[in-house]
């Protein structure tokens, strides 16, 4: 029967996955090789366009994910009516109702900036455990990932005195992914969410101003905006006010005499449209000291326009090009097996083999590279390994950070690397090396060279 509800409960996950994954599990237990222990890394080939880092994010639902992933009847079911598996050993429905998730996890920590090539997750697992986990590791880093990037690109652009406040539940890919892009964006710097679900889960303060649907509103039945702020102000004292439904120049000035007066508190105003620059000045000059909100279609090359043009602009709102555009292109790949190491060699899309280990150089706080070397290595002089376990035989090693923990990780990563690598458009990526284990491996393990 038809759900068309399509919402996601924890009880789910298991079936929140390609088809692919199930059927190679299935393999895997017909050939006898759905226990051998085997480790996927989770990369990223290139950086998006104009990106010099990544922040990694989406650690703390991967791991929940992982903790709760089981097969219930229901999903057995589900699946054998399907009549896909018709002809796979009854072994394989053994193995799903017995299904826990039994393997280790070694991750980058939230709020990192990492480059491409380099690992931001490593499962260890049982084979099929390993594979079947893909599709939604991939879904929750990668998304994530994305949006912690474009917020601390936004922070670091704006700098650390602007507020800047997430808005982009109604232009996320979906209800699921608007909470998550909400908590990345906190994690990543941002001040608040517009999102109540959101804030009210993350333990944070909702805020928002109001749409241009109230000032049209009330002022067609009190007659003019200045009753639609009023009425407002009635139930919200002091609220933040959105000021360009009609003329924001007109209604600012017919907020500057009562405030100048006393006669009103203004916690803000919000200009959602026009030459924001332009009227954020004539603003500024009505009404000194009340803080101005930018909004529309905003991202941190137009925060970057704005203040190089003199803009008086005390916050930002970002919505659409915050949590869409251009996707982090994370991929999962098999690197071991059973200790023995495998490498993909498609054209483009070469793989390193091995289990990795990211060693980072440091001079004076600032990055000047990374070094990709196996697990077996140690750090040099002035190295930092990036790598931690973070999850041990289906167990969660620790508590989940913080967002406020995970916000100043993230702010320190972004200072300490090289400004051209903070640059936004024309950004110089940290140099990666190969150490000389991990190079002889990938030599030794090309089938051909």
């Amino acid at each position: 029967m038809e759900d068309a509800e399509l919402t996601i409960a924890p009880h789910d996950y298991s079936l929140l996955t390609d088809l692919y994954q199930l059927t190679m599990a299935a393999c895997y237990v017909g050939e006898n090789l759905d226990q051998r222990r085997a480790s996927f890394e989770l990369t990223v080939r290139r950086l998006p366009a104009k990106f010099g880092y990544l922040i990694a994010m989406g650690l703390a639902q991967a791991l929940d994910y992982l903790e709760k992933l089981h097969f219930g009847s229901e999903q057995i079911d589900a699946l054998r009516s399907t009549g896909i598996f018709d002809h796979a050993p009854e072994r394989f429905w053994t193995l799903l109702r017995e299904a826990r998730f039994t393997g280790d996890v070694w991750a980058v920590s939230e709020g990192t900036a990492v480059f491409a090539n380099e690992p931001l997750l490593r499962i260890e697992a049982p084979l099929w455990q390993a594979q079947l986990v893909e599709t939604y590791l991939l879904n929750t880093l990668n998304y994530q990932t994305l949006i912690a990037t474009r917020a601390a690109r936004s922070r670091d652009i704006a700098g650390p005195k602007a507020t800047l406040l997430e808005f982009g539940t109604r232009r996320a890919f979906s209800p699921q992914a608007s909470l998550w892009a909400a908590r990345a964006a906190l994690a990543a710097g941002f001040d608040a969410t517009s999102n109540v679900l959101a804030a009210v889960k993350l333990g944070r303060q909702p805020t928002g101003t109001m749409a241009h649907a109230l000032v049209m509103a009330l002022s067609a039945m009190t007659g003019s905006e200045s009753g639609a702020f009023t009425a407002f102000h009635r139930y919200f004292p002091g609220a933040p006010l959105l000021i360009d439904t009609y003329d924001t120049i007109a209604a600012a000035r017919q907020l500057s005499e009562p405030f100048r007066k006393g006669e009103i508190d203004l916690a803000g105003i919000r200009i959602d449209s026009g030459d924001l620059i332009s009227l954020s000045q004539q603003v500024r000059e009505l009404l000194p000291n009340v803080p101005i909100f930018a909004s529309g279609d905003l991202d941190e090359w137009k925060i970057a326009e704005f203040k190089a043009a003199g803009a008086c602009i005390d916050g930002y709102g970002l919505g659409t090009r915050l949590v869409t555009g251009t996707p982090v292109n994370g991929v999962y790949k098999l690197v071991d097996i059973d200790n023995i190491p495998v490498m993909k060699e498609s054209p483009g899309k070469i793989t390193y083999p091995g289990r990795k280990q990211i060693f980072r150089q440091f001079e004076n706080g600032i990055v000047q590279g990374d070094r990709l070397g196996l697990v077996s290595e140690s750090p040099i002089a002035s190295e930092q390994p990036l790598m931690e376990l973070v999850f041990k035989q289906g167990q969660r090693l620790q508590e989940s950070e913080s967002l406020g923990t995970i916000a100043h990780r993230t702010a320190a990563s972004v200072i300490s690397l090289p400004p051209k690598t903070r640059d936004i458009s024309h950004p110089n990526s940290i140099p990666l090396t190969l150490s000389d284990s991990l190079s002889h491996l990938i030599a030794t393990t090309r089938k051909h060279p």
